[in-house]
């Protein structure tokens, strides 16, 4: 037997012993209202394991031991923030004590302008997760503060001031995808009422107010697009069974040619006066076609409980 059968990369390969890749291992940390929920949300789209507000007693063990955590995930993305007590002094000592061999870890540090972050608070009305009874501007600037040497440790820091959602969808795809695949466009169809507005974000618009109307037939005056009678309702007009197909046709012919331009997202809004009954209705016949023909569909119904 010669000395290269004897090694122990030979051994290993007789044996079947394959070398496990390292965990791919995301930590989301930021200021608060800067996004970081709807960046988990992106990792989650692309099929990483995403856990919120992890306490730090936890997070250490996750971190050595991933896979005893999470058998099998290969993937994980972690939101921890200035929520955890102690987060802001325990954290740059945590992660210098990680096994870099054994995980691939990426801190990914979210912040905003003031003048944003302001904005967004007062627009929800919540209290910041600092509050001291003062202006909200004090907050900020104090957690900013408090997590200054989290920032100088990150190997990546997005400033949302400027961007869409979009484009904080486009920018974590980029990054952080593995395959051609993940990148693919996703169409998400939004019905909605006229009455209240447009959708932030709308692509593209149709108006479907011209379809008789479900809401002055009593008896389907409570009910949804999502429920039977209005379905059958609908589907007894020509006009509604005719717009489905010319719908769904002109997207599937858009939806190739908007991907080709690697557009990542697209926002289609359907709105009929109130968004509880024509635009529900067309929006889910819509998506079932565009997912039996292979598009990522997702589907939201704006005003359905309005």
């Amino acid at each position: 037997m010669s000395e290269d059968e004897t090694s122990p990369p030979a051994r290993a390969a007789r044996s079947g012993a394959v070398a496990s890749q390292p965990t791919r291992f995301v930590l989301i940390t930021g200021l608060s209202g800067s996004g970081k929920s709807s960046v988990a949300k992106c990792f989650e789209d692309l099929g990483y394991l995403c856990v919120d507000n992890l306490p730090l007693s936890l997070l250490r063990p996750f971190l050595d031991r991933p896979q005893d955590h999470a058998p099998g995930v290969e993937r994980i993305a972690i939101v921890t923030d200035i929520r955890t007590p102690g987060l802001a002094s325990e954290l740059p000592e945590i992660l210098a004590g990680i096994d870099r061999s054994k995980l691939d870890l990426v801190l990914l540090f979210m912040e905003t302008s003031e003048e944003v972050l302001v904005r967004r608070y007062s627009e929800t009305r919540r209290r910041h997760p600092l509050d001291s009874g003062g202006p909200v501007i004090e907050d900020i600037r104090r957690e900013r503060e408090m997590l200054g040497d989290i920032r100088g440790l990150a190997d990546k820091v997005y400033d949302t001031t400027e961007w869409t959602i979009h484009e904080v969808r486009a920018e974590i795809y980029r990054e952080f995808s593995t395959s051609a695949a993940e990148l693919g466009l996703t169409l998400s169809l939004v019905s909605f009422g006229f009455k209240r507005g447009i959708p932030y974000g709308t692509d593209m618009l149709f108006d479907v107010r011209f379809l008789p109307n479900p809401y002055f037939v009593p008896e389907l005056r409570p009910l949804s697009g999502l429920d039977r009678p209005i379905v059958d309702y609908l589907e007894e007009l020509d006009e509604f069974a005719e717009l489905r197909e010319r719908l769904s046709g002109l997207l599937e012919y858009l939806l190739p040619r908007f991907s080709a331009e690697n557009r990542s997202y697209l926002t289609v809004s359907i709105g009929c006066t109130g968004g509880r009954h024509r635009s529900v209705a067309l929006t889910e016949a819509l998506a079932g076609k565009l997912r039996g023909a292979g598009w990522l569909v997702r589907v939201q119904h704006r005003d359905i409980d309005r």
